[in-house]
């Protein structure tokens, strides 16, 4: 059975709202529409729309008529970079956290590189997407995302 990394749910809901947002970059959306659009949690959206307008990936406008947006356009928004900047410091092993660290093979081992080197690999690969690759069947999307569904 294959296994693959897991990201978090911060990082999955990030990707979640910016896909939402680039199915119709033209039009503002609430909290509200899109935890009801996924069936996630409104405030673990709250503190995900933080972030991603702190790094400049949304944009939004309070009071009435307000909302959130895209801040880039989605050809300008590469998935890898923001995989990164939600996961935080990639530190695949204790070695890599230089206050924790205590393995006592550390001065000899090569696992070090060898992890360094996946992760940077995993990111550029990443970068290799933008929004607007991840979203260019925004019809289909549109068609999922915004058709009322029937609660219980």
């Amino acid at each position: 059975m294959m296994r693959f990394m897991k990201l978090t749910q911060f990082t999955d809901y990030s990707l979640r709202v910016l896909i939402y947002l680039a199915t119709d970059p033209e039009r503002r959306a609430t909290i509200a529409e899109i935890a009801r659009a996924f069936d996630v949690s409104e405030s673990h959206l709250t503190k995900v729309v933080h972030h991603l307008s702190k790094c400049q990936y949304l944009s939004t406008v309070r009071g009435k008529g307000g909302g959130m947006g895209l801040g880039r356009a989605p050809s300008d928004i590469r998935i890898g970079d923001v995989v990164q900047s939600t996961e935080g410091a990639s530190m695949p092993a204790e070695c890599f956290d230089p206050e924790r660290h205590t393995c006592v093979i550390d001065p000899v081992c090569l696992l070090r590189g060898a992890l360094r080197e996946a992760t940077q690999a995993f990111y550029a690969q990443l970068n290799h997407y933008t929004l607007a690759d991840i979203t260019r069947n925004h019809a289909a999307l549109h068609e999922v995302l915004f058709f009322p569904r029937e609660t219980a």
